[in-house]
């Protein structure tokens, strides 16, 4: 089975880690990693610069499109980040373990 990490990104901590633990819980993600970040975007015409929670969610190829779901059924934002990350190679511990979190 493949891995896959998804992209997003939040605006807050309490947004993004209530949305990964619901995700986690429902095994459609292994784990997710959260980090907070600045971010500089063009929006509605204007240049924003503000900090927000970017999040790796690491599942497999079979949970991808439920997790994509979940993850825009729950986002605050309009138009969300989820970008998928095809991944070239992994360690087989780490695949294994993956594979057992989510099935």
């Amino acid at each position: 089975m493949k891995p896959v990490i998804i992209v997003s990104t939040y605006p807050d901590k309490k947004t993004v880690t209530k949305t990964a633990n619901e995700l986690v819980k429902k095994r459609l993600a292994a784990c997710a990693n959260i980090s907070k970040i600045s971010s500089i975007y063009s929006w509605k015409g204007k240049i924003e610069n503000t900090s927000e929670f970017l999040v790796l969610f690491k599942t497999t190829q079979k949970n991808k499109n439920a997790l994509k779901k979940a993850i825009k059924k729950m986002h605050p934002y309009d138009i969300p980040e989820i970008a998928e990350i095809d991944i070239i190679s992994i360690n087989q511990p780490y695949l294994k373990w993956l594979i057992e979190s989510t099935n």
